[in-house]
């Protein structure tokens, strides 16, 4: 398998994107003053689990700032480091289609409107904020600069995805993942590893599962247990055994095994605030676990869809 950079056995963002735009492109995150179905009583309370109090936003902009000065604030900072890079505005706090469609086209538009040097929008929703409208004004957009929609998953696993509050089921995610191709818009899906109920098999089965669905890239993630949310409550009053470093490594390194070689790696690890953390601290040294991966792929000679046979259900037995 060719892969673009000699210490990596996956193909990532970064290399993907540069090599479709001539050079580098950095993700602006931005924050649209979204809520949530599953935190608004539409399809639940609470939200996940996991979710923080601004909605898995963490590095989002301040909402209570213009999209633009939450762009320049953050493209100025990280233009120090790449003085000649392209942007991707960021959607990423909350469900970031769940407003109706005037409203979505206008923040859309203005987004898009930012900085010529904009060369793209990333928008992070769930699959129950699409319905049909939404989904063909995401189509316009895609006509009109590189778009992607990403979906958090997190799990295959109907009990998981029940104890995690996730409030959809399996099905949902993949009819919008087929409407979605249907539009020809990249689709991006998170998943996480960890889940208490979870062996490394059924973690797998998670991949294995995507591989029967056309997606073009994916983000991995450890299961995080922060303050102020409902997990951090539950872990503190009965804490529940977490997977080591060691242990992640390995799981991830199974999955990306059997991951289908075209899909994009756009993340292998996460991080959050460490003010906020409770468990695991070791996801706070978040290039150690990359330099982890890499180190045990180079060494067990492996890459990204060693397992993987399109011909055989989407994977190797």
């Amino acid at each position: 398998m060719d892969f673009k950079r000699s210490d990596k056995r996956y193909r990532t963002l970064d290399d993907y994107l540069k090599n479709r735009f001539g050079k580098k492109v950095f993700k602006v995150a931005l924050n649209g003053r979204f809520t949530c179905p599953n935190k608004d009583g539409t399809k639940g309370v609470g939200g996940c689990i996991f979710c923080s109090p601004s909605g898995s936003g963490d590095y989002a902009g301040d909402p209570c700032e213009t999209l633009q000065n939450q762009y320049h604030k953050v493209k100025s900072s990280m233009l120090k480091k790449w003085p000649d890079a392209y942007t991707i505005g960021y959607f990423q706090a909350n469900t970031n289609t769940y407003k109706d469609v005037v409203t979505l086209q206008q923040l859309f538009d203005e987004a898009l409107s930012l900085d010529a040097q904009m060369v793209g929008l990333a928008i992070a929703t769930r699959c129950d904020a699409l319905d049909e409208a939404k989904i063909r004004l995401l189509s316009a957009l895609n006509q009109r600069t590189y778009l992607q929609v990403e979906l958090g998953l997190q799990t295959i696993h109907e009990g998981t995805a029940q104890w995690m509050n996730r409030g959809h089921d399996l099905s949902c995610f993949n009819q919008a993942v087929r409407a979605l191709r249907k539009a020809n818009i990249d689709v991006v899906v998170h998943i996480i590893n960890g889940f208490p109920m979870e062996d490394e098999a059924m973690m797998i089965e998670t991949v294995k599962h995507l591989n029967t669905l056309d997606i073009q890239g994916l983000k991995i993630h450890m299961l995080h247990v922060m303050k102020g949310t409902q997990l951090g409550a539950l872990y503190e009053k009965k804490p529940f055994a977490m997977l080591s470093l060691a242990s992640y490594v390995d799981i991830t390194i199974k999955q990306l095994e059997v991951l289908d070689p075209n899909v994009i790696v756009h993340r292998v690890t996460g991080d959050s605030p460490k003010a906020s953390l409770i468990a695991p601290l070791w996801t706070l040294k978040k290039f150690v676990v990359m330099n982890e991966i890499d180190k045990k792929m180079r060494a067990l000679n492996t890459h990204q869809g060693r397992l993987f046979d399109d011909k055989s259900n989407g994977f190797k037995i």
